[in-house]
């Protein structure tokens, strides 16, 4: 029920290999379903960790890094390949998880669940993932679209076929500019394919934002429903043409987008872009005690803002599908006092997910007690204790 924070299951890595990846030459890693606090000095590879974890999850990784991007290098040379090796907790059982370079074209990445080549659909359904590193630090008060792709992936995380609208509606959307792009030149251009790629735009972009809006809704809620704690609450919207059209009426939506993708495309062939779009959405947030808009707040604030709604989006999704989310917060710790550390442990603990931190020294974990594990990194390598 709404207003309930304990949590019976959750997703988890319980033990973790590594192979070539970044600075970790080979790790072999057993593990709990508690949370994982990692410190170390820094360059020691604890970020080069958690972007491992993150690999297991759906999409690029926390840091979007490519498959050649992340093999490791070193005085000693470069491997030939890198692999990342789990057994895992899910809420459908154990199971294991396996990604890296593929061996016949190194520049690319394969994933396997159960030795069996699997989706990106079927890794958000099985394993959802958040993560905050210090790039979303001045997430309010950077540019509009760090704030959707940040929205999108807390979507992700509870509708898995959202990563699948939103591939196909910017391969769609690409195509249909290089057609706009020959009609401005002069060229002929076949209209009724024109056509049909505005269609699948209208299709897939209004499955996205139907997907927003009801991952907002439930994250709002469960906002509003929390008990207090150091991290304080915000009032969220999403400002769009088409999350507009559907708020207004949604049964007419995808064909009110499709006509108006239609009426503008002299437009959107000279901006030589779409103008109009679940691309555009922008993601508002208000600091409800200061009734302040999220960007005018203090740095401090920002991250607290930013910390309470993965905080309340994790408690969400492991009330809405069973088993809490794998969280990773890198460096989370670092910049919070006393009071926010104390009450990130308590937050953590109330929704009982496995939670990855990392921080330069054990002491800024004091807050988890012997509720968690700790692991000393130095120099890619990584003992718990």
């Amino acid at each position: 029920m709404p207003g309930s924070w304990i949590m019976n299951r959750t997703s988890a890595v319980t033990r973790l290999k590594l192979t070539g990846f970044r600075n970790y030459a080979w790790l072999d890693l057993a593990l709990d379903a508690r949370p994982v606090c990692l410190f170390g000095p820094n360059g020691a590879g604890k970020t080069n960790l958690v972007e491992a974890v993150s690999f297991l999850g759906p999409g690029r990784g926390l840091r979007a890094a490519g498959s050649d991007a992340v093999r490791q290098r070193g005085a000693g040379g470069e491997a030939p390949v890198w692999a990342v090796h789990a057994e895992a907790e899910t809420a459908h059982g154990p199971v294991t998880l396996a990604t890296g370079a593929d061996p016949d074209n190194p520049a690319r990445r394969k994933t396997r669940l159960e030795g069996v080549a699997t989706t990106q659909t079927q890794l958000a359904r099985l394993f959802p993932m958040i993560w905050l590193t210090p790039r979303e630090d001045r997430l309010w008060a950077g540019p509009r679209s760090d704030r959707l792709r940040f929205f999108d992936r807390l979507v992700l995380a509870g509708e898995p076929g959202h990563g699948t609208q939103a591939n196909a509606y910017d391969k769609a959307m690409r195509e249909r500019q290089r057609l706009l792009e020959r009609m401005d030149e002069g060229l002929s251009v076949d209209l009724s394919w024109l056509d049909a790629l505005e269609a699948k735009m209208a299709e897939a972009g209004t499955a996205m934002a139907r997907a927003r809006l009801v991952a907002l809704n439930a994250l709002q809620s469960e906002i509003n429903d929390r008990p207090a704690s150091a991290f304080p609450k915000a009032d969220l919207a999403l400002s769009g043409y088409l999350e507009g059209l559907l708020v207004e009426d949604e049964g007419a939506a995808q064909t009110r987008f499709a006509a108006r993708l239609k009426d503008t495309r002299r437009k959107d062939g000279a901006a030589g872009r779409a103008l109009t779009g679940p691309h555009r959405t922008e993601l508002e947030a208000r600091h409800r005690e200061k009734d302040q808009v999220a960007a005018d707040c203090s740095t401090g604030e920002q991250k607290a803002l930013l910390l309470g709604l993965a905080l309340a989006h994790g408690a969400a999704l492991a009330r809405e599908r069973g088993a809490a989310p794998v969280m990773i917060f890198d460096e989370a710790c670092a910049h919070l006092d006393v009071d926010r550390r104390e009450g990130l442990a308590s937050a953590i603990a109330a929704i009982g997910c496995q939670a990855w931190l990392t921080g330069v020294e054990k002491g800024l974990f004091e807050a988890f007690g012997e509720g968690v594990q700790y692991v000393s990194v130095e120099a890619g390598q990584a003992v718990r204790g």
